[in-house]
């Protein structure tokens, strides 16, 4: 108790600091051109690490003025017609710069064309951001596919993890997504990748972001559209595995004057294979497991998100997503049984039929609220999200002689099972500068309601009998609060940090009809961050970050009933799973923006994750899920960012990777751990200015982490962009895992000295050819634009 009272205790302090801001450090001055005064020129002030730090349009006269802190900017000054001017600053006092010049360009605004180079993945001091917008793998497919081409991030068996930190968790515009597994796959699926603008990956999140997640934060930044402009992008796609997908997006967004506004619709119908391969070696003989599934891919989802400006310093807003998946699926799998001398003894086939439906919808409200000049910002939000899913199992497992003679059925049931998960959330964040800290704080209250029922049905004398005992109902309650407080202190030229604490209070309620059973658990933890950057000169930066993270169990892992995959297999929730929870420690050095060296530490406590045990007295596969395991996972990697020719951007990336396990809950399995070796190659030639190309490749030993043990991957993707019509079409080709060689293989455990060796390919070799339209206007009246409002009018994440 005296523990919960020193948490609340520092949080109550820090919350108490005063809320008045001091005065700032002024900069201006006055731009013209060599004969008069320009008007409505973007000044923009960014820091070291590129982020905006704050920006203005000059008045009629030419004349700005802008108020930031102490330190070491960068300012840039743009004209439409004039060449652009940027100089390092550095403010101690209050400063007036004179006359600023620019020089008129050498062509007209009629012939005027910029070209610029975006790079793909930029580095910050505390995340990656992958630009999707130009990036040839993700046109044409979903968020799937954009997550999946983003460096360092792996996709494997409905997981998404970041190299070297364990399994993400996924936000979109700033706001967490309450789905895992299955259910989150389907709703990435349904965010067409045309939508998104980029995706940022926050390894240690700060104390603004959830604490969930040992592997990080995903957070996917969907379009806004430019100012003074409307814009509307339709995609057509075609992906060709064994079987084929078609995809239709169209995508609007207009922003004029106080409205931004976007709109978008899309589908995807078609089918895809998956692949299973299971070999367990029971003491009677090796049971031998290969399923082969034809899954449809049929989707739809909308979104729209409108907000207005009530005044220069106050924006509202709305957002809402919507979607809906039908993955039906015809399931074929052959069980080969073997007897202790490795002949065939049997046969045993599964032939079944899943009709599945599930769909999303989520609504956010918002508004932002600049105080003051002084720059605090204050913005409320509220998020309602509701998942639905059906699921409706219809198997039967026939056993046959291995010349083919039908001996007889094994099993035949239907299993009908129903979620749905609602999702309530309020939060209100507080920027609020001061003199001597930029202080942000916090606070955030999530009511999560999930039920869950399955209805088993024995159906092996031809007519559907209940079984009560095989039957269950699952209600699962979570609740949370979280206050926050976080403050970044611009100590020198030289040196900057960035300490913070999340307090997060939850209270679980899971009940099981059927075993009448109620688990509640009630747990305050305190998660602090930091981080600090230092500048030892104009080439070389060094950051450290720390920051704790916890893990919670989804929904279905906590079902305690038994869900049938087939006649000899099954997998169970557990309800007293407990969350895991991961101090990451993170060290790295910047070089000219070339290259990145990176060493880090991650150390689990509390683990949990799936077990795979076979019984070898009716040979029945069971798959649960327990804390067992404390871990120590570390790793050292380069990263080389470099333009090689001017037509040739490539970033390449090594890492050595390794872990330290032990098992602390008496499972009967040894822990194993071995080196890993990552590689990784992207890159990206501009043929000319309308014809791209791009080529990515990327390999992985095996090795073995804890319980498992992993086969090698590796993938050569292979795209093509074509620009035609002056720019408004695009045809782009893709070639996704070349050799289809980048899949799950040779997932093996061995638990009760019983060897269990899995591996899963979901279509990883495919084609895809995508057509991209864009319509609209450029962007007008650039003279009414304020770009000092334009920070206050986007939403923060």
């Amino acid at each position: 108790m005296k523990k919960k009272i020193g948490y609340v205790g520092i949080v109550t302090a820090l919350f108490c600091l005063p809320l008045w801001a001091g005065a700032q450090i002024k900069l201006t001055g006055n731009v013209k051109n060599e004969k008069e005064p320009i008007g409505w020129a973007n000044v923009v002030l960014t820091d070291l690490q590129g982020k905006l730090a704050t920006g203005a349009s000059t008045k009629p006269d030419g004349s700005f003025e802008l108020n930031a802190k102490g330190g070491s900017y960068t300012l840039a000054i743009t004209s439409l017609g004039f060449t652009s001017w940027t100089q390092q600053i550095v403010l101690a006092r209050d400063t007036d710069l004179g006359v600023v010049s620019l020089k008129a360009g050498t062509k007209s605004l009629a012939e005027v064309t910029i070209t610029a180079k975006t790079p793909l993945v930029q580095y910050k001091a505390d995340r990656l951001v992958f630009d999707v917008q130009h990036s040839i793998a993700a046109t044409g497919g979903d968020a799937v596919n954009a997550i999946s081409s983003a460096p360092g991030i792996i996709v494997q068996n409905n997981t998404i993890s970041m190299l070297g930190k364990g399994a993400s968790r996924v936000m979109v515009d700033g706001r967490i997504i309450e789905l895992s597994g299955d259910e989150l796959m389907n709703f990435l699926k349904s965010i067409p990748a045309g939508d998104i603008k980029n995706i940022e990956i926050i390894t240690n999140p700060p104390a603004k972001y959830e604490a969930a997640g040992n592997g990080g934060l995903i957070n996917i930044n969907l379009k806004k559209g430019r100012a003074d402009s409307w814009k509307n992008s339709t995609v057509l796609a075609y992906d060709q595995n064994t079987y084929g997908s078609a995809t239709l997006n169209d995508n609007f967004l207009y922003n004029k004057d106080k409205v931004k506004f976007s709109l978008s619709a899309g589908g995807k119908v078609g089918d895809s294979k998956v692949e299973e391969n299971l070999n367990t070696y029971y003491p009677t003989g090796p049971w031998n497991l290969t399923y082969n599934g034809k899954q449809k891919e049929n989707n739809l989802s909308g979104r729209m998100a409108l907000d207005y400006d009530l005044s220069a310093k106050t924006t509202i807003g709305f957002q809402y997503l919507g979607n809906y998946n039908t993955p039906n699926s015809l399931d074929n799998t052959l069980i080969r049984v073997n007897n202790t001398g490795g002949n065939l003894d049997s046969l045993l086939v599964n032939k079944g039929q899943r009709i599945l439906s599930s769909g999303s919808q989520s609504y956010n409200a918002h508004i932002v609220s600049s105080l003051d000049t002084l720059k605090r910002k204050l913005s409320f939000d509220l998020d309602y999200f509701t998942y639905n899913s059906k699921t409706d199992n219809n198997f039967a497992a026939t056993t046959f002689a291995p010349d083919g003679t039908f001996l007889d059925i094994n099993q035949s049931a239907r299993n009908i099972s129903n979620q749905n998960i609602q999702n309530y959330s309020a939060k209100a964040d507080m920027e609020h500068p001061l003199k001597f800290v930029n202080l942000s704080y916090g606070a955030k209250v999530s009511f999560i309601n999930s039920t869950a029922d399955i209805q088993y049905f024995n159906t092996i004398s031809g007519s559907p009998k209940l079984d009560p005992g095989q039957s269950n109902t699952f209600d699962y309650k979570e609740n949370n609060q979280a206050v926050y407080i976080n403050g970044a202190k611009t100590i020198s030229t030289k040196f900057s940090m960035d300490l913070g604490f999340r307090l997060e209070n939850t209270q679980t309620n899971g009940y099981s009809a059927t075993l009448d059973q109620t688990t509640l658990t009630n747990y305050l933890n305190l998660f602090p961050s930091f981080d600090m950057s230092y500048k030892a000169n104009d080439s070389s930066s060094f950051f450290f970050d720390y920051g704790r993270r916890i893990n919670r169990p989804g929904f279905a892992l906590l079902n305690p009933f038994r869900s049938y995959i087939n006649s000899n297999s099954y997998s169970e929730g557990n309800p007293f799973l407990q969350p895991s929870f991961s101090d990451n420690f993170d060290l790295s050095h910047v070089y000219k923006n070339l290259l990145r060296t990176e060493v880090f530490l991650n150390i689990t406590n509390d683990g949990y994750g799936t077990v795979f045990t076979s019984d070898p007295t009716n040979n029945t596969l069971v798959i649960t899920r327990q804390n067992y395991y404390k871990e120590y996972y570390y790793g050292a990697g380069e990263t080389i960012t470099a333009d090689i020719t001017s037509w040739w951007q490539s970033q390449n990336s090594v890492y050595l990777l390794g872990s330290k396990s032990k098992f602390t809950n008496g499972i009967n399995a040894a822990p194993g751990d071995s080196p890993e070796f990552y590689f990784s190659t992207n890159n990206s030639f501009s043929l000319s200015k309308l014809t791209q190309f791009e080529v990515d490749y990327q390999y992985n030993t095996g090795y073995k982490r804890g319980l498992y043990q992993f086969g090698y991957t590796s993938g050569l993707n292979i795209g093509f962009k074509q620009s035609l019509v002056k720019d408004k079409l695009q045809l782009s080709l893709f070639a996704n895992d070349v050799f289809n060689t980048a899949y799950l293989k040779n997932y093996t455990s061995v638990v009760n000295g019983i060897k269990q060796v899995y591996s899963e390919n979901n279509s990883s070799r495919f084609f895809r050819i995508s057509l991209t339209y864009n319509f609209g206007n450029s962007i007008a009246k650039m003279n009414q634009r304020d770009f000092g409002n334009d920070e206050e009018r986007k939403r923060t994440n």
